[in-house]
């Protein structure tokens, strides 16, 4: 089940807000009204009198979660939504540039700044680039979020035959490396050939495997609409498959592994702590 934490945090956001409003505005007056009355005047009050009114002045236990709790979850929501989130990989589609279980942080404005939940772009600030590593909403079910690599621009004309892809009738040169040995939830691509792939200046590995059939076929990137390929090539549900991303599923552009959990590798990884993206 996909849990909307955005939506989440919106309503979480209101909902203190509001009780803490409406505390500070009707209720809290109200009390330190009370506790003046208790403790005016000349006569002595005793600890047993003041002790009966409490129920009444004392702030009420929601409304000191709220007041605790909101700037908390306010600075959590700016941090997600604006600044920067965090995502973990599932499945192996952009294996050798992110393994099962990387923990990875994600720009969120590099490509302009969006309200949280709606997504409606408040400020433009940049556009993908070719080679970019993308988070993204997946185009036939939104709720669920994919990461690829962006090989095609709105316009461009992309072609993939025998494993080779060619943008605008150019030709992305392929060096083979060596043969790859996969580890963890990995081991599965052992034996697939390694390759340096050069994306307009922008140098990464892909795998590719022989026993694997290829899917050819041309594509025309419509207008605000962006073709993305898994690192995986034989093992990725991307753009040659589903079609193409629109503008305004674009999540954010990935830059960092934070940590690596494979259970299937003996938990932590510790030389990926810290890792760049590219």
């Amino acid at each position: 089940m996909n849990v909307d934490f955005p939506t989440i945090m919106v309503i979480a956001v209101f909902c203190t807000g509001l009780i803490w409003g409406v505390d500070a505005l009707l209720w809290a007056p109200k009390r330190r009204q009370q506790l003046a009355s208790a403790t005016a005047g000349d006569a002595p009050v005793s600890t047993q009198q003041i002790g009966e009114q409490q129920p009444a002045i004392r702030e009420p236990i929601l409304v000191e979660y709220s007041r605790s709790l909101f700037p908390v979850i306010l600075v959590v929501l700016i941090l997600r939504s604006f600044i920067v989130e965090p995502f973990r990989i599932p499945s192996g589609s952009m294996m050798p540039t992110l393994l099962v279980g990387d923990f990875i942080l994600v720009n969120k404005f590099d490509y302009g700044i969006r309200l949280p939940v709606i997504n409606t772009k408040i400020i433009n600030i940049g556009e993908p680039k070719r080679g970019d590593v993308v988070v993204f909403r997946y185009p036939n079910d939104p709720s669920t979020d994919y990461i690829k690599r962006v090989i095609g621009l709105p316009g461009d004309r992309i072609s993939y035959y025998n494993k080779k892809v060619f943008v605008n009738g150019k030709e992305l040169t392929q060096q083979e490396q060596s043969i790859y040995e996969g580890v963890g939830s990995g081991i599965g691509e052992s034996g697939s050939h390694l390759i340096n792939e050069n994306v307009f200046g922008v140098k990464h590995h892909i795998l590719l495997n022989d026993d694997r059939p290829t899917l050819n076929g041309d594509y025309v990137v419509p207008a605000h609409h962006y073709f993305v390929m898994g690192d995986n090539r034989d093992n990725s549900n991307d753009s040659r498959f589903w079609g193409f991303v629109p503008e305004e599923n674009l999540v954010g552009k990935a830059f960092m592994v934070w940590m690596n959990w494979d259970t299937a590798n003996n938990g932590i990884s510790w030389h990926r702590i810290g890792d760049s993206i590219r």
